[in-house]
């Protein structure tokens, strides 16, 4: 219509007939009339097309949804085939259970009955049985009634003679028992502590150092003694003074003795005059400061004694002035033995000893070291050398076990440790070995003469011999006063005297001789 419109607009406008327009007109109409149509045919085509496409969307759909119901039936179908079958196993598994436990049941009741009967035949048994002990009880109580007659005496009488005859013979046997145990024992402890002992000995290689009370100062030359002496003898004066040591200048060719009880101060003296005789001026003033640098010198030499020896046994942790203190006993000697030397050996022999027995090795070598420690300072201060090293122990902070083996090396009091009975047994293997101490003739022979003399209190004693330096008695006795077992206790008697009364290194080992001697004459 629009187009129809605009058409007749322009034939009006350019003034076309009327003929024409509506030729126009009809020809624009059939144009528009086939337009519709054609749309209409599309329209048509398409709602067709659209239809088809359903329809074949509709079958697709239903071609699918019959497939996933057949896949979803298949699926169902064996889901239930499988528990199907999973049911059938499980009935199998069930029927074969119900047999197993129908077999356990028969066998049980089979078992009870067993039992049952077993019971029945125990029981019947255990009656003869009742019936047969009273039986017998009464056998035996017309029997007892019967001995009771004829020994007469009752059961009970009867029974205490008996216990007291089986406690007799129980007595002796379980005395010789003892009496066998007992060799065998201190056989096979003697052979072990000899093997221990000597390994331990063997193991320890300690140089022993021998001193006295003096020391000889080698000069270059006599005339060096006047100048030593001094005027009216001011010299000498002052070195006795400063030093505390006597100098005996004699007719000893090129050698001044220097004599003191106190090492140390025979040792400054010594180093002091060595110096003044190598310097060659000698003079109260000189001597003073000699005196004095010799002093200082001795006393580092003590802290380095005392360090090397804790360093050499391996103890650490000791205080500075037990250090110092124990460095002095490199200077002090007890019956010629160097008593740091011997405090060492000591200190090996006990540490060796705990590890061969077990016990605490620390401990042992520590207290063994340290043991003698009071010598350092019993000639200055009151008390015992055994009081002293307790007390100097307590003062720098030992250990209470280190204390108590201290206190009870010389039986001061009872060792109840075992490392206290090492350092006791190794303080007397060190001071006892042949060669590491030296006494006196006079006091070698009063102790000799003591030995015998104890010995020969005793009644019954023919004869009596200290041998092998004091170390054994052997003792003959009269046989017909002495057995066995009375030797062994005169044996034990001496020995515990010897200890109380007499003071001596190492043991003494006490043997008795009895001895029996039949004389026939042959006419």
């Amino acid at each position: 219509m629009y187009q129809a419109l605009c058409i007749y607009k322009k034939i009006e406008k350019d003034k076309v007939p009327m003929g024409i327009f509506l030729i126009a007109a009809v020809i624009v109409i059939i144009i528009m009339a086939a337009v519709l149509l054609l749309q209409q045919n599309k329209l048509k085509a398409a709602l067709q097309s659209a239809d088809k496409d359903r329809l074949v969307l509709e079958e697709k759909e239903k071609i699918l949804v019959h497939e996933t119901r057949m896949k979803a039936i298949d699926e169902l179908k064996d889901d239930r085939e499988k528990l199907n079958e999973e049911e059938r196993e499980h009935r199998q598994e069930l029927t074969r259970q119900e047999q197993k436990l129908e077999k356990r049941e028969d066998m049980l009741e089979n078992k009870i009955q067993e039992y049952t009967e077993k019971e029945i035949l125990v029981q019947k048994k255990l009656e003869e049985l009742l019936e047969k002990e009273d039986s017998l009880a009464e056998i035996v109580r017309k029997q007892t009634s019967e001995l009771e007659r004829i020994a007469g005496m009752s059961a009970e009488e009867a029974k205490a003679m008996l216990l007291e005859q089986l406690k007799n013979d129980l007595a002796q046997e379980q005395m010789l028992l003892i009496r066998e145990n007992e060799a065998k024992i201190k056989e096979s402890a003697l052979e072990k502590s000899k093997e221990i002992l000597s390994a331990t000995m063997q193991r320890c290689m300690i140089e022993q150092v021998v001193e006295t009370t003096v020391s000889v100062v080698a000069l270059p030359g006599d005339e060096i003694k006047g100048r030593i002496i001094g005027r009216e003898g001011r010299n000498i004066r002052a070195l006795e003074t400063l030093t505390g040591v006597d100098l005996i200048i004699d007719d000893t060719p090129e050698a001044v003795v220097l004599s003191s009880f106190d090492p140390v101060r025979r040792e400054i003296a010594k180093l002091a005059l060595e110096k003044l005789v190598a310097d060659g001026r000698i003079h109260p003033v000189r001597i003073e400061e000699m005196v004095e640098k010799a002093g200082e010198e001795i006393d580092i030499k003590i802290i380095e004694e005392g360090e090397n020896a804790a360093l050499e046994m391996g103890v650490t942790g000791l205080n500075r002035e037990l250090i110092r203190t124990l460095g002095r006993l490199y200077y002090r000697t007890s019956y010629g033995q160097n008593v740091l030397k011997h405090s060492m050996e000591v200190g090996h022999i006990a540490g060796m000893l705990a590890a061969e027995l077990g016990a605490n090795v620390e401990v042992a070598k520590r207290a063994g070291l340290l043991h003698d420690i009071g010598k350092a300072v019993d000639q200055t201060q009151e008390g015992t050398h055994i009081q002293l090293g307790v007390e100097i122990a307590n003062r720098y902070g030992e250990r209470p076990e280190v204390i108590h083996a201290i206190e009870a090396h010389h039986d001061d009091v009872v060792a109840n440790t075992v490392e206290a009975v090492l350092v006791k047994v190794a303080d007397a293997i060190s001071a006892g070995r042949p060669g590491a101490r030296r006494d006196t003739l006079e006091i070698y022979i009063k102790r000799l003469n003591k030995i015998e003399e104890i010995v020969n209190s005793y009644e019954g004693i023919k004869q009596s011999f200290a041998v092998q330096a004091g170390r054994e008695v052997r003792i003959i006795v009269e046989s017909e006063k002495f057995d066995d077992l009375a030797s062994q206790k005169l044996a034990r008697d001496i020995a515990k005297r010897i200890e109380d009364e007499l003071d001596y290194p190492g043991q003494i080992r006490v043997t008795v001789v009895r001895e029996f001697r039949t004389t026939e004459i042959a006419k």
